[in-house]
């Protein structure tokens, strides 16, 4: 049975409105009323990423019997801010913390994939939906932010590195990290390229 405590509950909300944030802030070119105007588009294109990505990784260990609970990370949350300034944001808001007796390795290669897959899904739900809203400046701009924004997080949580969900996919099947990470790579050529 999948439960969240209240703690859970407030880091979630917490992460995701300051994930919103930044990234509307660095969109915005550090001006602060365009950043206002697109904290809505933002919380629903990258808040319902970030938040599904942790989720997802919270339900399949749940479904291996494992306890896992999302926490924030205030010094992730920090580096978000500050690297919104530059224009880029390095987003690591929190994780979701597994424990259990035993995780093998294809345990924890699948809780980690997860993640990305849910970020690659919703990419593709936000690309499939972009020409059936194109009357909407509003809703064209969430579908095309959101299928940017969750093809890049997509990715860079596949980057192969130590805390990252990459890392741990590659050490348990490194053909299935190949293939992910060449989908979510494609999606994000693409979304960088104009393709769009």
């Amino acid at each position: 049975m999948v439960k969240f405590t209240s703690r859970e509950i407030r880091d979630i909300i917490i992460s995701m409105l300051v994930i919103a944030l930044v990234f509307a802030f660095a969109f915005s070119n550090k001006n602060l009323t365009l950043t206002i105007s697109l904290f809505p588009i933002t919380l629903i294109a990258v808040g319902l990423g970030f938040v599904l990505h942790e989720l997802s990784h919270k339900l399949v260990a749940i479904k291996y019997g494992f306890w896992a609970e999302y926490r924030l990370w205030v010094e992730g949350l920090i580096l978000a801010l500050v690297t919104s300034y530059f224009g880029f944001v390095f987003a690591a808001p929190g994780a979701v913390y597994i424990h259990g007796e035993y995780i093998d390795k294809e345990q924890n290669g699948k809780i980690s994939l997860a993640g990305p897959v849910t970020n690659i899904i919703l990419a593709l739900i936000f690309l499939a939906l972009i020409p059936y809203v194109q009357g909407s400046l509003i809703l064209s701009a969430i579908t095309q932010l959101g299928f940017a924004i969750n093809s890049f997080l997509a990715f860079f949580n596949l980057i192969p590195f130590a805390i990252l969900d990459g890392a741990k996919i590659f050490r348990w099947n490194p053909l299935i990290w190949v293939i992910a990470i060449l989908i979510a790579g494609s999606m994000t050529f693409y979304s960088m390229t104009g393709g769009l």
